[in-house]
């Protein structure tokens, strides 16, 4: 029997680092799929078993506790399996990185798909891009990190910072070539961190996993195809 029910849809996009912590940590799930989660969403809120609005959704069948909002997932998940830093500075800076993480990929699809991608809003959006990749270089500047070695936060082992990052980065410049010559190109330290922790057995089983689950897909629907249009122009 599994450790968790996971409910996000069938894509990689912001479950996927909800997907890669319980990877990392060794932890199995069973995915509640699409239908289950448009039920769900469909209940009022005294029938859910957390309110939310939209996926991700996990439940602790353990703990016989759910949670939702991508953020506060990684934050249970750290403190339950102890994958949190030891400190509160650099636990804060951990959940910063999450934060940040799941800003760049509202904003990698414009707020969900709110407008679509044109060629003028994306060349607009370049320099905040590499802005937000500046934060992640200078981030591991501050704490030791090398292009050479050396993890986002200092420590001695992948934390959930790492995860997350190399979780955000390999799954966006996989699938899209440009980003991936941005990232290499406006952060080197970061690009090489995020190659060495995708590179681990689980996170690797993981990415392999999505390929053949969810194929090129990113995050799905008009909103991929107008960023698609836009890339690959």
């Amino acid at each position: 029997m599994s450790d968790y029910d996971l409910y996000y849809w069938s894509v990689p996009f912001r479950g996927q680092f909800v997907r890669a912590v319980l990877a990392h940590a060794g932890k199995t799930w069973t995915e509640g799929g699409d239908a289950a989660i448009s039920r769900l969403m469909g209940e009022a809120a005294k029938q859910m078993p957390v309110p939310f609005m939209g996926p991700p959704m996990l439940i602790d069948k353990k703990a016989d506790f759910a949670i939702a909002q991508m953020p506060a997932i990684i934050l249970y998940l750290g403190e339950t399996l102890g994958l949190m830093p030891a400190t509160p500075a650099l636990r804060a800076m951990t959940m910063k990185v999450v934060n940040d993480a799941n800003d760049v990929i509202d904003e990698i699809t414009l707020d969900g798909g709110r407008e679509m991608w044109t060629k003028k809003r994306w060349q607009d959006f370049v320099p905040r891009l590499k802005k937000w990749l500046s934060f992640w270089e200078e981030t591991g500047r501050r704490h030791g990190l090398t292009a050479d070695s050396g993890f986002l936060l200092g420590g001695a082992a992948p934390g959930i910072a790492d995860v997350v990052t190399a979780t955000l980065w390999s799954t966006m410049a996989d699938r899209f070539r440009k980003i991936e010559a941005m990232l290499e190109e406006a952060a080197p330290m970061t690009a090489a961190l995020t190659r060495r922790v995708a590179a681990l057995p689980p996170l690797a089983r993981l990415a392999a996993q999505s390929r053949r689950d969810y194929g090129d897909t990113y995050c799905g629907g008009q909103i991929e195809a107008s960023l698609r249009k836009v890339l690959d122009a």
